[in-house]
This record gives C-alpha cells, structure tokens and sequence, in this order.
C-alpha cells in the first residue's frame, strides 16, 4: 500500500466577470419587460409582477459580490439571459477541455510534472458538454496522458468524490499519478430569470495532481483518509437530460431542466448532515487540531455556521477562507478554489479537511497533512 499525496493544484478563471450591480440591472430590465408583457393579466390578479432584485439582498443571501463567466454579454442581454458560446466543430477541443487544460497545466507544473506522467484522468464536474464520448478522454488527449480516463457527476461534491477515487487507486498501486479536474461551466444551468437564484453561480476550473507521497518532488499534502456520504434529496435538482424530447408536455423550456433548489430545507438539511460527517471523520482519525477548513463555496451563511460546529467556536481569521464573494458558486470547484489559495501557509505537521457538499444530497471529506 502506498501513501497517496496532493502535489499540485491549478485554477483557471475565465477574464470576464459580472457584479451584482451589473447582474441587477440585467434582471430588473427583464423583470420590467415581463410585467409590462403581462400588465392586464398582472391588474387582474391572475398573476405576481416580477419582483425587483438588488445587490444588497444578493449579498445578505449569499455573501457574493461577483461571479467569473465565459460569457457575460448574452447572460446580461434581457432578450437572452444565457451565456452564448461559439459553435465548436467535433474536430477540435471542447469548452470543457479547454478550460480544464488550462488547470492541469498549472496544477501539472507546480507538482512538476508533464501530461506523459499521468496514469489516471478524472473529469468531475456537476455538467458534462456531452454524454459520451467521455470529457476525460478528451482532456487525456489533449494532456499527452496516459492510462485511462472517466467522468464522474456527484454534483457540487464532484471534485472531493473524485479525489477519493483517485487516493484510493494511488494507495492501492493500481496508478501512480491522477489528475483530477472539475471544469464547472455553472452558468449554462443557471435560470437567470429567476431572481431567487439568478446570482448563485460562476464558471471556473480547478485541478488536483494525486500522486505517490514518496514521488513528491517538493512539499505535499499527504492524503490521511477519504469519506464520501449519499443521502437522496428533491431539494436541489435539474430534470434536463436524454430523456427530454421523451416526454409528454414537449415544453423546450421548462423551468425544472435547469438549476432547482428549496433554499431553505437545502440550509436546515445539509448544515447538520456535513457538521456531523466531518466531525465523524476527525473523530474516526483522532484529530482533535485541524488547522483549516476548505469548504464548498455556496453560501458564506452555511459555511460560517459549519465552521463553527466543527471547530467548537468562531473560527478565526484564515482557519476557514471564503473565495464565494469573488467566485460565487462554482460548484464541485469552490473547496478546491479554497484549497488552492489558502493553503501554502500552513506547517509541516499541520491538519486540513477539504469538505464539498450538494444535491443528492451528497458530501465528500478529504482529510490532509502538510508534509
């Protein structure tokens, strides 16, 4: 059995960014359009006028201040309200392999490593441009990889699921180096129309070099241990997929094929069902001083509330960094983001968890020690 180590991670983040201000007037234009459309039906009470929104209750619900995009012009257009993205020919690289490239490269470099050293892709992500064949092969491809390579969709707990995956294969000696990439391109499921959750996500695209711990080439973080739990859940949920054009109503655009979620049961639900998790996991290895904790990035509320239960207090300044307020929620990537930025500081010895937790509802742990 081999002792199995995070070596590099990368973050690719798209130069377009949208701030609240910006997505407000966006959706009040919208809303203003609707209300007019539907005025005698809204003075006859047979329908709500559209709400306003407001960049003072985007971040009292969230904490975001902004979000990265690939595409901002069609998801503040009032006429389009989605990203619009070229049309790419099967002969050259998706938009997915294109932005996970950019990760591995950059995670590849700091382990310092090539494509040609890896053995393992994993492409988790909470979408996937197409059913088959596999984005990880693609991105296999376009790294000179080799071994093999699959998808893996555990929504917002994608990247820690997948990282579970590949420690396992590095422990068991059935690989020697895996990369595990979560391109997240959130914002061609979001409802954009929807003021109650137009502001949640962002696109980006983190990856993490697993490798050998005695392979390491400079400081790591070994992997103590994994644990992945699944709990069925309606709360967060998208009913698009193969099925769609099966179905009876034959409505193109039907509000359930994109992103869906109860924001209250989600909170009162899933805050205790991670709390608990992680502190079985501290409890199961007897750590009683993790240092820091890198959380899934979808709400500042849920997170401060989390930290607070697992450490036993507030926690202190660095012990649980925040990047949703630049980033918003970009899904399975956001504990990674964290990891990522706020991790070179801590000492030989010292104790995180990465922590990502979504629909399902579903929660992954990843447990580390600076070496």
């Amino acid at each position: 059995m081999f002792k199995p180590a995070i070596t590099g991670t990368g973050v690719f983040t798209p130069e377009q960014v949208i701030t609240n201000d910006e997505l407000v007037e966006s959706f009040n234009a919208y809303a203003d359009k609707m209300n007019a459309q539907n005025a005698e039906a809204i003075a006859a009470g047979e329908m709500e006028p559209l709400p306003h929104s407001s960049s003072e209750f985007i971040f009292k619900a969230s904490g975001i201040e902004q979000r990265h995009v690939l595409d901002k012009s069609g998801v503040l257009d009032p006429d389009v309200m989605h990203p619009t993205l070229r049309q790419r020919s099967d002969d050259e690289p998706g938009v997915m392999t294109e932005m996970a490239v950019d990760a591995c490269g950059k995670a590849l470099a700091q382990a310092g490593l090539t494509g040609a050293d890896i053995d393992l892709v994993i492409c988790a992500a909470s979408n996937m441009e197409r059913a088959y064949p596999a984005v990880a092969i693609e991105i296999q491809k376009e790294l000179g990889a080799n071994g093999f390579a699959f998808d893996m969709n555990v929504a917002c707990s994608s990247a820690t699921f997948g990282i579970q995956a590949a420690a396992d294969m590095v422990r068991s000696g059935s690989v020697r180096r895996a990369i595990v990439v979560n391109p997240e391109i959130c914002s061609g499921h979001l409802e954009w129309r929807d003021r109650d959750c137009h502001f949640i996500f962002g696109d980006v695209a983190t990856a993490t070099v697993i490798e050998r711990s005695e392979d390491a080439k400079g400081d790591h973080f070994e992997i103590i241990s994994t644990r992945c739990a699944t709990q069925f859940s309606n709360n967060i949920r998208n009913n698009n997929g193969f099925l769609r054009r099966s179905r009876p109503d034959g409505v193109a655009d039907r509000r359930d094929m994109q992103f869906m979620q109860n924001g209250r049961k989600v909170f009162k639900e899933v805050v205790p069902m991670v709390s608990a998790h992680m502190l079985s996991h501290l409890d199961a290895e007897d750590v009683t001083n993790v240092r820091r904790l890198w959380l899934h990035q979808a709400n500042k509320s849920m997170n401060d509330f989390i930290g607070k239960k697992v450490m036993g207090r507030t926690p202190e300044a660095g012990e649980q960094p925040n990047i949703l307020q630049d980033y918003a929620n970009t899904s399975s990537a956001g504990s990674i983001i964290a990891f990522s930025k706020y991790s070179d500081d801590l000492q030989p010895g010292d104790y995180g968890m990465i922590c990502s937790f979504g629909a399902g509802y579903s929660v992954g742990s990843v447990l580390v020690r600076r070496h």
